[in-house]
């Protein structure tokens, strides 16, 4: 497992480094490299668990990783990423991006009420997919196309050998760590999935913890290193492009290969579901209050998912509390933050009024 570490931390800063300078390369701005390069990179491990689940049968560790793993990117990776330095939040996240993820998560939502999603179902969440990358690809280099100038002599002061072999290295540098990034995190996965098996831990719960915390390690790790390097853009992106990814691609792409219908469990739909519903929509007034998630925000986030994997464990050891502990989450808790980002919103648009 150390060395799955080892390859994470190398995987992430080389993959970090090559995709803020391509960016700059190609006029296309970092916010949108981590939306679509460097989410759909590091949420490979994702799609690799999903798919081979649902093509082999094993259909609820393939929904459980996806839901486990929008859970864990929002709530701990930019949790921890504002805990080491608050997030400014690009304006084109709040008034694009996040509502696109939201709405990925409703449309998952409604096409899983059923308590399954069809072939025809993943066809259209991968159809959506295709589009929306398009669409940002083309905006981008639109936007970007006026400064053009700017970028190329940034390019140039900064390549040796001529943008074109600069970009080579750089590229070099992104497709060598997307690689180092999804084998440290499969050989820490494989770990994880066996001794839990050892442990008799039931798929679903390994699916929406172990595996999914697991194949959200890339994530982890370059938006930490993002944030670490200053690349706040990428920090941030990454973990709504990736969030996006797995709702549209991961889910869509796994319908499209299983036997037949991907069942989603009742349990799911009564807790899991909702709460990554939820998490998706608390983002957009926490990044609109002076468009950073501070330090406080992400303890918050923190904190959250120490309660959400504290239900988990109680629904695995059957404990007489589960009921009472999930009724708390959905009936109290979730209600009153809210209430309170409702305020913290009201306020921000009332100051900027004045």
């Amino acid at each position: 497992m150390g060395i799955g570490l080892v390859l994470l931390v190398a995987g992430a800063d080389a993959l970090v480094r090559g995709a803020s300078r391509l960016a700059l390369s190609f006029g296309v701005s970092p916010l949108v490299v981590g939306l679509t390069v460097v989410a759909f990179g590091t949420s490979a491990p994702e799609f690799a668990v999903s798919v081979g689940a649902a093509h082999t049968g094993n259909v609820e560790i393939a929904i459980g990783n996806v839901v486990g793993s929008n859970i864990f990117n929002v709530l701990f990776i930019l949790g921890a990423a504002a805990v080491i330095a608050p997030l400014v939040v690009d304006a084109q996240l709040i008034r694009q991006e996040v509502p696109v993820m939201v709405a990925a998560t409703a449309l998952l939502f409604l096409l899983a009420s059923d308590q399954g999603v069809s072939r025809v179902d993943g066809f259209v969440l991968f159809a959506v997919l295709l589009a929306y990358t398009t669409f940002l690809v083309v905006q981008s280099r639109r936007q970007t196309a006026a400064t053009r100038a700017e970028y190329a002599e940034a390019v140039e002061t900064a390549s040796h050998g001529g943008p074109g072999g600069r970009r080579a290295v750089d590229l070099g540098y992104l497709v060598g760590g997307l690689a180092l990034l999804v084998l440290g995190a499969r050989t820490l996965v494989d770990a994880a999935v066996t001794i839990a098996a050892l442990l008799g831990v039931p798929d679903l719960i390994v699916g929406l913890t172990i595996v999914a915390a697991g194949t959200s390690l890339p994530e982890v790790a370059t938006s930490l290193m993002a944030t670490i390097r200053g690349e706040r853009d990428i920090a941030v992106g990454n973990v709504v492009g990736s969030n996006t990814f797995n709702l549209l691609g991961v889910v869509g792409l796994s319908a499209m290969v299983a036997p037949g219908d991907l069942p989603v469990p009742a349990s799911v739909l009564a807790f899991d579901l909702p709460v990554m519903t939820a998490v998706a929509v608390a983002c957009l007034p926490v990044f609109f209050t002076g468009r950073t998630i501070a330090r406080w925000e992400g303890l918050v986030f923190l904190g959250y998912y120490v309660a959400y994997t504290a239900y988990l464990v109680l629904a695995t050891q059957r404990h007489e509390a589960t009921e009472a502990f999930g009724d708390a989450m959905l009936g109290f808790v979730l209600p009153i933050t809210v209430l309170t980002l409702a305020v913290s919103l009201a306020g921000e648009l009332k100051a900027r009024r004045g």
